[in-house]
């Protein structure tokens, strides 16, 4: 937790003022104390209050003062919340590997259904963008909330020869570098220790699907540790098994002019099974506070994508707590002063013995008409001296 405001931390210093006046006052009443024969009268004339009830309003009212002294500072905490700007590159590998049938039908056609039922399933308003590599790489579709661009360039996903996993990389960065003003193009050289601290990422996240490892181009940890450096994540996935399969395209899935697009090409055909390079792909996405994922078949590939955005789409953002201890300062103290206000309302008079509840004490009784018999010149006149 960080404080936007340190220096309004100055205002808990009223709170030991505010208890140094209250043993100041108490000392001054000790000393102003009237001295009185019986305490016992006293206390039966007080309200009865046991320690706890004189101290827990005190006690309340003291933390809420604390805890509104600190919402002063305005407080913020470091949380991971949803992030509403966020945006997906897809980087496809389509590379002649991707033609292996040891995923049926073939590879390709399995990543195309992944990649479709995963466009589908995001709400309207997310991002994706498409970026297809093998030996080249290219931008086929901006980060877009259109579906049906997207779907249609998913079907028109084409092979070609070389896998450049580097390229794909880097192409994905400057796509984000034209929608987030906050992370710049590979062209341009960054800082030094340009590196965010942990959990501190940009909305926008990679995702690259290879099944093979590079060829040429940029390394990939190179092309990483550019992404490292503008704060970019790298989610990767291996897919396809370690097994020797024939290549199988259909003609529509073959480029005829080594790019993306096109048709005419004649089907796959070849016994080389290049394995996934488990280990560079673990080291990128790690380095970019990604993570490396494997899917052997369809279905796996599909799950994979599908729980993607519940690990993507969260960032780590400072929250502002001030309202919140704003509002907790404010029910402590209004807690300390209505407990204080009930406990010290008034109560009715105890009630005499053999009286009625809350009846006044018994009235006195009327004094003598004639003083008493006995004392000198103070009896009622004598007969005799009234017959005079």
């Amino acid at each position: 937790m960080s404080l936007t405001w340190p220096w309004a931390l100055i205002g808990l210093l009223a709170l030991p003022a505010l208890w140094g006046f209250r043993w100041w006052m108490r000392r001054r009443r000790r000393r102003d104390t009237l001295r009185v024969s019986s305490v016992t009268l006293i206390r039966a004339a007080l309200p009865g209050r046991s320690a706890w009830r004189r101290r827990l309003p005190l006690y309340l009212f003291a933390a809420g003062l604390l805890v509104l002294g600190v919402g002063a500072a305005r407080p913020q905490a470091s949380v991971l919340v949803p992030s509403e700007s966020s945006s997906i590159l897809l980087a496809v590998d389509v590379s002649t590997s991707m033609c292996s049938n040891d995923v049926e039908p073939n590879r390709l056609t399995a990543a195309q259904g992944a990649a479709r039922e995963f466009i589908q399933a995001q709400e309207d308003g997310t991002k994706i963008g498409l970026v297809g590599f093998s030996g080249i790489a290219a931008l086929l579709v901006e980060p877009t909330t259109d579906k049906d661009v997207l779907l249609a360039a998913v079907d028109g996903l084409r092979t070609s020869r070389g896998t450049a996993i580097g390229l794909g990389i880097l192409t994905a960065i400057d796509a984000i570098a034209e929608i987030n003003p906050n992370v710049a193009p590979t062209g341009i050289e960054l800082p030094p220790g340009a590196t965010p601290a942990e959990g501190n990422f940009e909305p926008d996240t990679i995702v690259v699907l290879t099944d093979g490892a590079n060829t040429q181009g940029v390394d990939p940890v190179t092309a990483a540790e550019q992404a490292a450096a503008r704060r970019l994540r790298v989610y990767t996935i291996g897919f396809g098994t370690t097994q020797p399969a024939r290549f199988v395209c259909t003609a529509d899935q073959i480029a005829d002019n080594g790019g993306f697009g096109g048709g005419g090409g004649r089907p796959g055909r070849g016994g080389r099974n290049q394995g996934i390079d488990v280990a560079t792909l673990t080291q990128v996405a790690a380095s970019t506070g990604g993570e490396y994922f494997e899917a052997a078949d369809a279905e796996a590939l599909t799950d994979t994508l599908l729980d993607l955005p519940s690990t993507i789409v969260l960032q780590r953002e400072d929250v502002e707590l001030t309202v919140w201890a704003a509002l907790a300062g404010a029910l402590l103290v209004l807690a300390a002063v209505g407990l204080t206000q009930w406990w010290n309302r008034g109560s009715p008079s105890p009630a005499p013995a053999g009286g009625p509840p809350g009846a006044g004490p018994p009235a006195p009784l009327p004094s003598n008409r004639y003083p008493p018999v006995g004392r000198p010149g103070t009896g009622p006149p004598s007969g005799r001296s009234q017959s005079q």
